[in-house]
């Protein structure tokens, strides 16, 4: 099975020794199309296509000027972003094996980069999906991919002996994979976490986030093969609800307060 995440704003470029390889993304062409896009926006209008602050601003104005293809000054993607979803997977806490089996069976979503393999160089950046930005005549960053990352996603999906994606990426990064299943006739398994509070259970956004991890990091550690081996995932109180769940929606459900 190969797993999908999203990406997390905010990147760590701090400490960029080199932890075992460091491979190319495979699509630099296009990031490079979109950063020399991007290079050219005054400090405003990159504040206002991004919605951030003049801190942030002027931070990504400088990631932006200085980004390049080389890998030098790069850091693999999944020690480079900071989030819940990557607190969740500790790919510190992972051995050799582990982290080359992740290399292979885990995939991130990105705006600039298109898809990442874990162990891929990546320059710092910002570039959310949504963002509705305009280039060479696409409209938004889903018209520019188009069904490139669909289709590198399918092949890799491929690539691991069966037909199962699970997704645990968010909406605003699955959208870009959406159809995968009819297209290539994959099966997309999408674990949902909820918590239960007010007399209901609900998705809580924090707590998914560090779920999605904690189920990424269950994935490659076990290295899982049977869809149904999904359902014994039991980590921050979460257990498996067949009442709730469907045949492609795994519902995890936490009781505790």
């Amino acid at each position: 099975m190969l797993v999908i995440i999203s990406p997390a704003k905010t990147i760590d470029d701090s400490n960029k020794t080199k932890i075992f390889e460091m491979t190319e993304p495979k699509f630099l062409k296009e990031a490079e199309v979109l950063a020399s896009e991007l290079k050219q926006y005054e400090p405003f209008a990159l504040g206002k296509l991004m919605k951030m602050s003049d801190k942030l601003v002027q931070l990504n104005k400088e990631r932006y000027e200085k980004w390049n293809t080389s890998l030098e000054g790069a850091k693999q993607c999944i020690l480079s972003y900071k989030g819940e979803v990557f607190r969740g997977i500790d790919i510190g806490g992972f051995n050799e094996e582990e982290l080359f089996y992740t290399d292979s069976h885990l995939r991130v979503l990105s705006g600039l980069y298109g898809v990442l393999e874990p162990l891929n160089g990546i320059q710092p950046y910002r570039l959310e999906m949504c963002t509705k930005l305009s280039v060479n005549g696409h409209k938004d960053l889903y018209d520019f991919w188009g069904d490139k990352i669909r289709k590198r996603i399918a092949e890799d999906v491929k690539k691991t002996g069966d037909n199962i994606l699970v997704n645990l990426a968010s909406y605003e990064y699955y959208k870009c994979v959406e159809g995968i299943d009819d297209m290539y006739g994959i099966r997309v398994v999408t674990p949902v976490f909820k918590d239960y509070k007010d007399g209901e259970y609900k998705i809580i956004t924090m707590k998914a986030k560090k779920a999605r991890g904690l189920m990424t990091s269950f994935i490659m550690k076990n290295q899982l093969k049977n869809i149904d081996d999904l359902k014994k995932f039991d980590e921050n109180g979460y257990k498996f609800s067949k009442k709730l769940s469907s045949e492609n929606e795994f519902v995890f459900i936490n009781e505790s307060k």
